[in-house]
């Protein structure tokens, strides 16, 4: 090889090298500024509440927003395992619900469409959390036998175009996403955006949303948070799950809750505490492009510190490894 062309290869390199990473910076800049909060919480005990109210404070619009509305919380309510923490904490649930009437909604609806028992009924019982919605005067509403509204998908990256979708989570004048914090064994994490796919209703669509699983997984949850841009998430990592997640994983005292009216920036926090890299979960690497948060120098994050740690992955899940 001549000296001219071994000057031009080794040019061309350096040329594709400074272009990839003029593409990474611009990909990063694109991405909005986020904010997320991290609180410090070791159990579910007094006081939860007022922790969740005060971080709603600091979110002016949201608190705005929040004044004479009506607000549909969706858990995530899936399984009841007595020993394993599937769900969202009930109390947690509850001091939501009660923190949103400080604020001044006019109503509180807790919401889900559970895809694994189609007995709702008794999961809500046997969780408990029939017990904390009563106390508080807040109703539960299954979303998998609620009317649906044919609701056009924004980005359609599951190809189906159209679904129908729970009317109660769709007519919200705030959804909030209330999720637990969990590894799972197709989509790496399940955190405030994988919640989404209870506002499916399981009476159109079948159990386990099976059409959705058809479409993939992490296309559907990226058309599902696109299409409905939940006001809020909280994500309960008091105790979390690791290992054979959703369902069969064992729990991981994290002792925090993660918050912010973005999504995207909220699943990339957790997925770092999780000792996961968020943008190889692909539907947050989607969201990046879709006007989502994922890159941790876009993301401010507020409260107080909690040490990450690598959670316990099944072996074909190491790839999601930060």
């Amino acid at each position: 090889m001549s000296t001219l062309s071994r000057r031009a290869l080794l040019g061309g390199a350096a040329g594709l090298a400074v272009a990839s990473t003029g593409a990474l910076a611009w990909r990063e800049l694109s991405q909005p500024q986020a904010r997320v909060t991290v609180r410090r919480v070791l159990d579910y005990g007094p006081g939860l509440s007022r922790t969740v109210q005060e971080v709603l404070s600091t979110y002016p619009a949201l608190a705005q927003r929040a004044k004479g509305a009506r607000v549909v919380l969706k858990p995530n309510l899936v399984e009841f395992h007595p020993d394993r923490p599937v769900n969202t904490h009930p109390v947690l649930i509850g001091a939501v619900a009660e923190a949103f009437f400080r604020l001044g909604a006019k109503q509180v609806i807790v919401a889900e469409g559970p895809g694994h028992r189609r007995d709702t009924e008794l999961l809500v019982e046997g969780s408990g959390l029939d017990v904390v919605l009563r106390d508080i005067g807040v109703p539960f509403v299954d979303l998998n036998v609620d009317p649906p509204r044919d609701v056009t998908l924004l980005h359609d990256h599951t190809g189906l175009g159209r679904l129908r979708l729970a009317g109660t989570a769709v007519g919200a004048d705030l959804l909030v996403s209330v999720a637990k914090m969990k590894t799972h064994h197709w989509a790496g994490a399940t955190l405030s955006m994988k919640n989404l796919f209870g506002v499916v209703p399981g009476a159109v669509y079948g159990w386990p949303k099976n059409p959705l699983h058809w479409a993939g997984i992490h296309n559907a949850v990226f058309d599902l948070w696109t299409t409905l841009k939940p006001a809020f998430a909280i994500v309960d990592g008091v105790v979390a799950m690791e290992g054979d997640g959703p369902l069969k994983g064992e729990a991981v005292p994290m002792g925090c809750l993660v918050m912010g009216d973005q999504c995207p920036a909220v699943d990339a926090t957790c997925a770092r505490l999780m000792g996961l890299n968020p943008e190889r979960i692909r539907y947050l690497n989607a969201a990046m492009w879709a006007g989502g948060t994922v890159s941790e120098r876009r993301i401010e994050v507020l409260g107080e510190v909690v040490e990450a740690r690598e959670f316990k992955l099944l072996p074909h899940l190491e790839y999601f490894r930060a």
